[in-house]
């Protein structure tokens, strides 16, 4: 578990490394097929043969998934897993929906993060070990607005202005952060409708910002936006988590905080991969997890 941006992905990579692991994806906006870059899927490369399930698994023409639909396909997700041997593995960020899958009694008409307080079923329909990725906002948010930027230059606003020029609108896809920031540049500069969106429109559409001083704003106007939302959705994923942890879940909090300091300082002065930061990451992170769930496993 954790906020956009912390790291949860690679983590469950390097637990499946340690374990006979499957992976089952608790991201809203993950759920469905499309705007890979957008919604930062985990590319199958990278995935190293681990399978993942519920991963652009859920048609958006079928309307947006519900807290009560992932409960129940992620409780067959859970049993498949199991019934191989393997240890699932649930990661994501969406934590209404961890909420609906793991709790014994689930009200769907309930919204227990809406109020003041904590989620009303601390009771577990499974056997749990909860690791919760942590990295201070200050840092997290410096990251996010990185990892926007980086983003943009590599892929994402080509994939957000084809999907702006299939007029697609489900409603699921269509609240990932991104989408709508865009959308409103988008509508004032539509991209060229019906072509294939390559490197010579981009080079073309930077010229254009370049040459048209309101148009560069509106795009730094959606880049801001895109931004500023990424980080209220930090801010809002840790109150949750927060929240859950008050009804008694028991989370091993895991500070990568220094890890996203080195890699970010790396990066500032062009070392790319360097500063010590994955060596931090093994020690505070990744070591600790695989111990916490060696143990877990132990005491089942």
């Amino acid at each position: 578990m954790g906020a956009t941006g912390c790291g949860k992905s690679r983590l469950s990579l390097h637990l499946a490394s340690a374990f006979r692991s499957e992976i089952i994806d608790a991201d809203k906006m993950q759920v469905y097929p499309g705007l890979n870059l957008t919604t930062n899927k985990i590319t199958p490369a990278e995935r190293r043969g681990v399978p993942h399930h519920l991963l652009g698994s859920f048609d958006p023409d079928n309307g947006e998934m519900t807290p009560s639909q992932f409960r129940s396909l992620g409780h067959a997700a859970i049993l498949g897993v199991a019934s191989r041997g393997n240890l699932p593995i649930l990661v994501g960020g969406s934590n209404s929906f961890i909420h609906a899958l793991l709790v014994e009694r689930f009200d769907p008409e309930a919204d227990v993060f809406g109020g003041l307080g904590s989620p009303a079923s601390p009771e577990l329909r499974y056997d749990c070990c909860f690791l919760w990725v942590y990295v201070s906002l200050p840092v997290l948010e410096e990251y996010l607005s990185k990892r926007v930027d980086e983003s943009l230059d590599t892929g994402t606003f080509e994939e957000l202005a084809r999907y702006y020029d299939q007029g697609r609108t489900e409603t699921g896809l269509r609240k990932a952060i991104g989408v709508p920031e865009f959308d409103r540049y988008f509508n004032k500069y539509p991209p060229p409708r019906g072509v294939d969106l390559d490197d010579a429109w981009r080079r073309e559409e930077g010229r254009e910002r370049d040459d048209d001083p309101v148009r560069e704003g509106a795009y730094k106007e959606a880049v801001r936006e895109t931004k500023e939302n990424a980080r209220k959705l930090a801010k809002r994923q840790i109150g949750k988590i927060l929240q859950l942890s008050g009804c008694r879940w028991e989370l091993r909090k895991l500070d990568a905080t220094e890890a996203f300091r080195l890699a970010i300082g790396a990066e500032q002065e062009g070392g790319g991969g360097g500063g010590g930061w994955r060596d931090v990451w093994e020690g505070q992170v990744v070591g600790p997890s695989v111990n916490t769930v060696m143990r877990f496993l132990r005491e089942m």
